[in-house]
């Protein structure tokens, strides 16, 4: 039906940087991207960047002025750069998008759809 698919995640020192892509693909008629949450393990998912389909960001102050959120909605993709990682940034990324996909007769819409996660892990 829809997939969004998080990349770029793997294992990194403190002071390192990543790269978050998250992918959609699927019959879609309209897609925007709504920001990155993470969740730790034993914690709740939270909020980390939010991005408005003008473009404006905003960020969790915990990673204020180190990560920086941006979208590409000609590739239908949406980026995350995670520079200067702290071991507290260890968690599962994931990105959320509101989806409009295109059915044989008129449309279905999935306003808070998830794609499955990416580990980010920063250790040294």
């Amino acid at each position: 039906q829809v997939q969004l698919v998080e990349s770029g995640g793997g294992s990194v020192q403190p002071g390192g940087s990543l790269r978050l892509s998250c992918a959609a693909s699927g019959s879609i008629l309209t897609i925007n991207f709504k920001g990155w949450y993470r969740q730790a393990p034993g914690k709740q998912r939270e909020l980390v960047a939010t991005i408005t389909k003008s473009g404006s960001a905003n960020y969790a102050d915990s990673v204020k002025g180190r990560f920086t959120i941006s979208t590409d909605s000609a590739k239908n993709t949406m980026a995350l750069q995670m520079n200067s990682l702290k071991p507290e940034d260890t968690a599962v990324y994931f990105c959320n998008a509101d989806i409009t996909l295109v059915q044989p007769v008129g449309t279905i819409g999935l306003p808070d759809y998830w794609g499955q996660g990416t580990q980010v892990t920063v250790s040294s």
